[in-house]
């Protein structure tokens, strides 16, 4: 039975994912969670984690800690391509579980953590976790309302360039769509609902980065620009890559009959938005509400659901339709085709108290 006053943790993932949940996303929680264990392939990671977070059960075999009876709660925080097995398993012990994106690689195995998290009585939270911030609900509920008409339009964007720390940004399974877009993906089928069809032109533009200090070349894109089709000729573009030197726009731009909503800074750190009313007939601004706010919110967010007995409003669903319309957008890639989107998903309300 999981104890009512802590969500007992475990961590699958020891590398530098891990720091933000632990740091910034422990926060908002520290009194109400117990690290127990941890899990890494790298022995070595036993050490520091017993020195620099009081952790001193720890192993390199993943089913050894879900599987334990001390564990209410599995973070799966390992590098991209890796999350679907430690998912699984945990799903199947009947654990709640947090993954950081992607959920999987392949639709096949995503779809098998969809279905898991349906029958297990543990809640799956997939990141990104952007539908959390309190900008990002109350552009939602103004969308809602109906403060800038129907939304006829969008673009995001979301770019830097490069990550070198670890190879595995720029593998195969890997790249800046799955890696960066994500968010924007998963920000714009939040707002303006499931996607229709999806076309996108994706390359590798620098033929090397430097990685740990050695020369590395590229498998997965680092340059793409994606055109997602929503129905009844609503569209939305999302550019992204590691080719991006510096950006001064809004992470997403809104485009309805009767106005324009603009979220500021990026979509997993807001700063706030900008509304363009026809009516009103200037730009309203309005300061981020919650600046401590962090992309590691879904910690917090999936221990209030776990002692409330309540499901999360990040739902496996929407995850799997961001996955399916990054994976269909490498297929457009290849062949200069538009793709149908096959799965959708139900927006949950959110946070009604959040009024615009």
């Amino acid at each position: 039975m999981m104890n009512t006053s802590h969500v007992r943790v475990g961590i699958v993932g020891c590398g530098s994912v891990m720091h933000r949940y632990l740091i910034q996303g422990l926060v908002r929680v520290r009194d109400r969670v117990k690290l127990v264990a941890a899990c890494d392939v790298l022995e070595e990671k036993r050490q520091y984690m017993r020195d620099n977070f009081g952790i001193s059960n720890f192993t390199t075999d993943y089913h050894e800690l879900v599987n334990s009876d001390e564990i209410d709660l599995v973070l799966v925080l390992t590098a991209g391509p890796t999350h679907a097995g430690p998912t699984k398993a945990a799903l199947e012990a009947g654990k709640h579980v947090l993954t950081e994106k992607p959920m999987a690689t392949n639709l096949k195995e995503a779809a098998e953590l969809v279905e898991l998290a349906r029958r297990s009585p543990g809640y799956l939270v997939c990141a990104p976790h952007v539908l959390l911030s309190k900008t990002y609900q109350i552009m939602w509920q103004r969308i809602q309302r109906g403060d800038i008409g129907k939304v006829l339009s969008a673009r995001a964007m979301y770019g830097q360039t490069g990550l070198h720390w670890t190879p595995w940004f720029y593998m195969k399974g890997a790249g800046s769509l799955i890696d960066l877009g994500v968010y924007n993906v998963t920000s714009l089928t939040g707002f303006i609902g499931p996607a229709k069809r999806v076309m996108a032109m994706m390359g590798i533009a620098i033929p090397e980065y430097i990685v740990r200090g050695q020369p590395l070349r590229p498998e997965a894109d680092d340059n793409t620009q994606l055109l997602i089709d929503f129905g009844e000729s609503v569209f939305a573009v999302v550019t992204t890559g590691f080719t991006i030197q510096k950006y001064r726009c809004p992470a997403i731009e809104l485009y309805g009959s009767k106005g324009a909503l603009q979220m500021m800074g990026d979509d997993w750190a807001p700063k706030g938005y900008e509304l363009w009313q026809n009516e009103v007939g200037a730009w309203q601004i309005f300061k981020e509400r919650d600046p401590g706010w962090h992309w590691a919110d879904g910690f917090r967010h999936l221990v209030d659901c776990i002692q409330q007995n309540v499901p999360p409003l990040i739902r496996p669903e929407h995850a799997y339709h961001v996955l399916e319309i990054m994976l269909k957008a490498q297929e457009s890639s290849r062949d200069g085709e538009a793709k149908l989107i096959e799965s959708t998903f139900t927006m949950p309300e959110l946070d009604p108290a959040l009024n615009p």
